[in-house]
């Protein structure tokens, strides 16, 4: 599948307890804020468990990614939708690969509030 510069593709995803407590355990960051549940019973997603939507993406194209950058602005909970827009602003040609950037916003469904922002860039072999 190949970009096109402009286009803007999503991801979705609820995190669940289970998803919070699995990637604890995979990194080794078990804080606190992420393990106790709140005074509603859900835990703090980590912001790097919530900027993972855009691997998903990453994935759809065969992006080999080169840099990423998050600014975290809002904390998503489990029980939490969160979509991942990721607009492609840059898609350039260059010894049979594709270069490729885009920006990324993750909104929270259920009010529609910008949880994270940010940027990647990456390489696509073989331009497809």
């Amino acid at each position: 599948m190949r970009p096109e510069e402009g286009e803007t593709v999503t991801a979705t995803r609820t995190f669940e307890k289970a998803d919070v407590e699995q990637f604890a355990e995979t990194t080794g960051d078990r804080g606190d804020h992420h393990l106790e549940a709140d005074e509603q019973g859900r835990l703090l997603v980590h912001g790097l468990l919530t900027a993972s939507l855009a691997t998903e993406i990453g994935g759809r194209y065969n992006v080999l990614a080169r840099t990423m950058t998050y600014e975290f602005r809002r904390p998503v909970y489990t029980g939490e939708t969160v979509r991942c827009e990721t607009t492609f602003t840059s898609v350039e040609e260059r010894d049979g690969d594709l270069e490729v950037a885009a920006d990324l916003t993750y909104v929270r469904e259920d009010d529609d509030e910008t949880v994270l922002t940010g940027s990647w860039d990456g390489l696509i072999r073989g331009g497809e």
